[in-house]
């Protein structure tokens, strides 16, 4: 797999706001966090679909389909930030175009639903992406967390090496591979498509308000598939908020880890809350003891 790093990110940059997979009844918050980011020194523009409704979607397929090519072709824009998560992403990834994406590569942020699409980026256009805070949610919000945004900036506007600790180590040892996950239950719902990187990764995931049967079941999918098996080399659990049983999951986890015999480490800030890592998909990166490197 050829990967594309896209270029850090510089003040007097445009940032581009689209919102590929729901969208909000209100622009309140895309107001705040076009004034903050401008605040900042960087230029905004929005997809002219961003604002549009459909349903539990921002827009019709085609509109947000529209928004996402545009955002990459435009060769004055260098960054490309979600509206939010929600539904939608999963009904673009067929009609996508791949080879459009490779030629005009660029950073791509967002979490949630977005990682269906940062997955299939990175498998089809070889795009490092980024699991990231949003515009809804995160740079919209009167109160903005401070790490958050440092984090986000400090992972996309600078070459600094980062080694997060974790809170736990499930298992021993170091391993190395690039990044790849994000959301699980998004992660899944790609489940025969052809998304899982051909290479060795480490695999990470959060997500929330589900039941830890249902985590066991979306996890069992994925270490059903043989690829996904054979190339992970290490795993870091985010958060799982909102669960019904934290015994349980802790079980779970173990049972994973001790299944697949790859050092593992839990309790990152990689979390629907508002405190979050930002982290990129499909760079190198590498689990050392309690550490996780990229």
């Amino acid at each position: 797999m050829n990967l594309i790093k896209p270029k850090k990110l510089e003040k007097g940059d445009t940032i581009s706001i689209i919102a590929p997979s729901g969208g909000v009844e209100s622009d309140e918050n895309l107001l705040r966090a076009t004034a903050y980011l401008k605040s900042l020194g960087y230029n905004v523009k929005w997809g002219k679909n961003v604002l549009k409704t459909n349903k539990y979607l921002a827009g019709t397929d085609n509109e947000r389909l529209e928004d996402l090519h545009n955002a990459f072709k435009d060769k004055g824009i260098n960054a490309i930030i979600a509206l939010r998560g929600g539904y939608g992403a999963i009904r673009l990834i067929n009609k996508i175009d791949y080879n459009l994406i490779k030629q005009n590569p660029k950073i791509f942020a967002g979490y949630s639903d977005i990682t269906g699409l940062s997955a299939m980026l990175l498998k089809h256009s070889g795009l490092i992406t980024y699991s990231a805070p949003m515009i809804n949610g995160d740079f919209g919000i009167k109160s903005k967390d401070k790490f958050t945004i440092d984090n986000f900036f400090k992972t996309v506007a600078t070459t600094e090496k980062q080694e997060i600790k974790a809170q736990t180590i499930l298992k021993e040892g170091k391993a190395s591979g690039i990044t790849f996950g994000g959301n699980l239950a998004t992660l899944v719902s790609l489940c025969g498509l052809n998304f899982i990187p051909n290479q060795k990764f480490i695999f990470f995931a959060e997500d929330l308000n589900e039941p830890v049967y249902k985590l066991d079941k979306m996890f069992t999918q994925l270490l059903n598939i043989e690829e996904f098996r054979k190339n992970i080399s290490g795993i870091v659990f985010g958060e799982f908020l909102d669960i019904d049983n934290d015994e349980w999951l802790n079980s779970l986890q173990k049972e994973i880890v001790q299944e697949l015999k790859v050092p593992a480490i839990s309790g990152l800030k990689i979390t629907h809350a508002r405190e979050k890592l930002t982290i990129p998909i499909g760079i190198e990166s590498a689990i050392s003891n309690d550490c996780f490197i990229f």
